[in-house]
């Protein structure tokens, strides 16, 4: 299902929870809303599977190939100001179990990433550059496997926060990109990461 809603002050907020797309891989169907693809080398497998844990059921985004940067992104979306958050589930991964949200992409190659790792039990917040990736800061915090978490992200001008499960965890600026792009989600390497109730907006 995807929904949205007008908020106060002109401002919109939508919610996507993949309950709409039928089963099977990504980029075969659903009328093109999201891009699977990734950054740098490898193959990402991104897919729409039924699965009985997600926060609104029946199904999930899952990421189950290997890549450098598995990312899927929001088509139809060009936010400057404003926010995205997902619930996501660090399913398994020997050399990470990571989720992430994306914001201002450009393309597969050039956006903002705030990620959680459960292997390293970190949040960071970084930007990708014609594929390179550079943080710009870091909070350690427990990121549990095998359980659904909240990411977040506020954006505005150069000034971004991070929440993780309802608490804020990063407060950080940056300059690398100031104008509209889309939003998304984000794994690394053997990542196999699910991803329910993608919420993005204006504010």
């Amino acid at each position: 299902m995807v929904g949205s809603a007008l908020l106060a002050n002109g401002a919109w907020a939508a919610t996507d929870n993949f309950d709409d797309a039928k089963p099977g891989p990504l980029p075969t169907h659903w009328d093109g809303k999201w891009t699977g693809t990734q950054t740098g080398d490898g193959a990402a497998k991104w897919s729409i599977e039924k699965d009985d844990t997600a926060p609104s059921k029946p199904h999930v985004l899952k990421q189950s190939g290997e890549a450098e940067y598995p990312v899927a992104l929001k088509n139809d979306t060009a936010l400057k100001d404003g926010f995205v958050e997902v619930k996501f589930k660090p399913v398994a991964g020997k050399e990470d179990q990571a989720g992430g949200v994306v914001w201002r992409a450009k393309d597969a190659n050039n956006y903002y990433i705030a990620r959680a790792n459960a292997l390293e039990d970190n949040v960071t917040i970084y930007h990708t550059i014609s594929g390179r990736r550079v943080s710009f800061k870091s909070i350690g915090t427990k990121v549990a496997p095998g359980v659904w978490h909240t990411l977040r992200v506020d954006f505005k001008g150069n000034q971004f926060t991070v929440t993780f499960d309802g608490q804020k965890v990063i407060e950080a600026t940056d300059e690398s990109f100031a104008n509209a792009g889309k939003v998304g989600v984000w794994t690394k390497a053997d990542s196999v990461t699910l991803f329910d109730d993608f919420r993005y907006g204006e504010k």
